[in-house]
């Protein structure tokens, strides 16, 4: 029943009276309820809540004390109005004290009644609401406690002295305590003693709105009871967030009363923080300092060493032969030895050097302090070589690995991070170059190559950027016409400084670099584009042979690339030829097949360079689709060719005929070379003898004149002077 909705109850003897009072009250807005007798309203009283009882003492059997007896006893919350015609002031006396709310004598005056009436439902009205009230603000302080004392977070209240007047069941889990060892404790008892400081001004604030402490960071102190609660079992770090309590606000300086905050526990936050610290700052595999801490490390060390006049050293360790275990027994048995490896490495060392891990196989040392140079680092360095002599068990596999240590000294080879590194750097590639297994010191004569390579790194650059490079094409005559049937192109450098340098100073470095990648997208594009305007021209229909280097064909977009080159410029596919290795071929049979199956369905022709000097064999010829084979200059020397040791020649010009390839022999230089290949039926050649590698403008001009001779051919012998331009 709700505060607003009141029931009245009168019960009397007489049904004459209870409907005259029925009908009083009904026009005065009631609607009450009707009992005959004191048995009948027991039986109400107990079905229905009534805020109201108007009853009658003067009841047979059971009368109006026995009614209000029933709702004494069993605790029936309802105000009751005596109405009787007993007058004796002990009859009122006793009805008030059985808790009777008031006592109207019969006659009753009718507006006395209805006061009365009033008066009751009014206070009772009260008292409902006063008891939903309580009940709501009950309900509100439990749930409130519930909160608090559920909370992940420590809630406390300090007195203005600053002791603890309340503080949640947090601290119990978080800290040990028991609230009753907290409550009447100073703060302090809880802080940790090198926070003492920051914590005076934000444990017990004072401030209010945004000035008072937020996310203050500080350690308590936990209860040394034996128990793990934190990666840090002495101290826990929290987040602070405190504000002063003011009983009036329009005087707070006079009138605070303490303080409430709230502690959060940031212990995961911590760790996670540490961990990201950690691996910022770490090798993960092996634990050890990386790259950025060992630089840190350094500028502290080499600071030091500045001042205090001291020499240091750094080493430069990379393991021998370790991709060798790598590639034959897998990365986790290369991880594993490496593990082992940077503990051996660890127990060699002081506690204050520093071993670090740059990636890889290679390992760099910062040894500070070294009061005898040269001799206390080649102890090191000869300690650990032997040290890594003993053998690795690595999951049942018995490991033996050695190292090359180069090792550069502060001051004499170098004063700053960048020099020291590059320096022990140069001395441990000076090792490699001498055997691997040992150590040296950095001399400045070792930076020789190491600078030869950083220019030639530096000249490939400039080289693309600066148009450097130029091409020039070398003709390849079909010996039975005369006629040039393609070019190959072939690559120039023309140094602005150091004049022409050859192919094989920077072929080779651009292959081990990667640099060769661009340069070969460069040498194919600047052929087709070249190809294309002779065509354009109207100049007689060539081929263009244009060597692909291994490390290209590695590329997964190559044959793609070919493909939009050849698209871009408008040539069909049978215009180019790409001339490969063998050497390239067998580096990754099953690709070499795919890519070149589907360079081959666009109907570029593919010729493998040099053959008969690397992995010659049959079954690769029948398995890729390859139109060509270039025979290598070396078994065309003029020597061979008079001693009549011409086996290979005559072999590969007679396979291939076999397998319907074309032949095209380089580096024919003599007219015996020539007239040999004439007479085995080769096909094609190229070389000094026809012409040198010539410009595209030139290459043109040859292509406009009347078809020629070979070169001795008996009935077009007045016509050779073509072939040498």
């Amino acid at each position: 029943m709700s505060i607003n909705e009141q029931k009245i109850l009168v019960v009397d003897d007489d049904p004459v009276v209870l409907k005259s009072l029925k009908d009083l009250l009904a026009v005065r807005g009631f609607n009450p309820n009707t009992a005959i007798g004191g048995q009948e309203a027991i039986c109400q009283l107990d079905q229905n809540d009534y805020d109201l009882v108007l009853l009658d003492l003067h009841m047979p059997y059971v009368n109006g004390h026995d009614v209000m007896e029933h709702i004494r006893a069993n605790k029936i919350n309802t105000s009751v109005i005596i109405v009787s015609g007993e007058t004796s002031f002990e009859a009122a006396k006793n009805a008030c004290s059985q808790g009777a709310y008031d006592f109207l004598r019969k006659p009753y005056a009718t507006d006395e009644l209805i006061i009365t009436i009033n008066n009751a439902l009014k206070e009772k009205r009260l008292e409902k609401q006063n008891g939903f009230m309580q009940k709501q603000l009950a309900e509100s302080e439990r749930l409130h406690r519930y909160i608090v004392n559920t909370s992940p977070d420590i809630i406390y209240i300090l007195d203005q002295d600053g002791h603890f007047t309340f503080i949640n069941e947090r601290i119990e889990s978080l800290l040990g305590f028991s609230k009753e060892e907290i409550v009447g404790k100073h703060y302090s008892f809880l802080v940790h003693h090198d926070d003492m400081e920051q914590a005076k001004y934000v444990f017990n604030e004072r401030r209010i709105g945004t000035r008072a402490a937020k996310n203050i960071e500080l350690r308590l102190k936990c209860k040394d009871d034996g128990k793990s609660r934190h990666f840090n079992n002495r101290t826990l770090p929290i987040e602070l967030s405190a504000m002063g309590m003011y009983t009036a606000e329009d005087n707070p300086k006079n009138s605070y009363t303490g303080t409430y905050g709230v502690a959060r526990d940031v212990t995961e936050r911590k760790i996670a923080e540490d961990t990201i610290n950690f691996q910022a700052y770490h090798d993960l595999l092996t634990k050890l300092p990386n790259r950025a801490l060992l630089n840190d490390r350094l500028s502290l060390a080499i600071n030091q060493a500045k001042r205090e006049n001291e020499m240091l050293a750094v080493m430069f360790l990379d393991l021998d032969r370790f991709k060798n275990i790598n590639d034959s027994l897998g990365h986790m048995i290369g991880d594993e030895l490496l593990q082992q490896v940077s503990v051996r490495l660890k127990e060699c060392i002081r506690a204050a050097d520093t071993l670090a891990r740059f990636g890889g196989d290679e390992f760099t040392l910062m040894l500070p302090k070294l009061h005898n140079g040269q001799e206390d680092a080649s102890k090191l360095a000869e300690k650990i070589t032997k040290t890594l002599k003993q053998p690795f068990n690595v999951d049942g596999h018995e490991l033996y690995v050695s190292a090359s240590i180069g090792i550069a000294m502060y001051p004499q080879d170098g004063t700053s991070i960048d020099s020291l590194i590059k320096h022990a750097d140069v001395a441990m590639y000076h090792v490699k170059g001498q055997g691997k297994n040992g150590y040296q010191f950095y001399s400045n004569e070792m930076n020789v190559p190491y600078i030869e390579r950083l220019s030639m790194d530096t000249g490939i650059h400039k080289a693309l950027d600066n148009n450097e490079f130029n091409l020039v094409y070398q003709p390849q005559v079909n010996l039975r016409t005369g006629e040039i049937v393609g070019v190959e192109t072939l690559l120039r450098w023309e140094h602005p400084e150091h004049g022409p340098i050859s192919p094989s100073e920077f072929i080779p470095f651009a292959e081990e670099s990667g640099l060769i990648i661009d340069i070969g997208n460069w040498v194919l594009k600047t052929s087709c584009a070249e190809l294309s305007k002779w065509r354009a021209a109207g100049l007689p229909e060539i081929r263009m042979s244009v060597n692909i280097s291994a490390r290209q064909l590695m590329e997964d977009d190559i044959v793609q690339n070919i493909i939009n080159i050849l698209k871009d410029y408008n040539l069909p596919g049978h215009c180019l030829e790409l001339e490969i290795t063998e050497h390239a071929i067998m580096n990754d049979m099953d690709s070499m097949i795919r890519k070149l199956k589907e360079l081959s369905s666009h109907d570029i022709t593919i010729a493998i360079d040099d053959f008969g000097t690397g992995y010659s064999s049959l079954s690769y010829l029948h398995k890729l689709p390859i139109q060509t084979l270039k025979i290598d200059r070396t078994f065309l020397k003029e020597s061979r060719i008079n001693k009549g040791d011409n086996t290979i020649i005559n072999t590969i010009v007679a396979m291939a005929k076999g397998l319907n390839l074309n032949v095209i022999a380089e580096g024919v230089e003599s007219q015996a070379q020539l007239e040999y290949l004439r007479e085995i039926d080769c096909c094609e050649a190229q070389g000094f003898l026809f012409g040198k590698p010539l410009p595209s403008d030139v290459i043109s001009q040859l292509l406009i004149q009347e078809p020629y001779a070979t070169p001795g051919s008996r009935s077009d012998s007045t016509k050779g002077t073509h072939w040498h331009h």
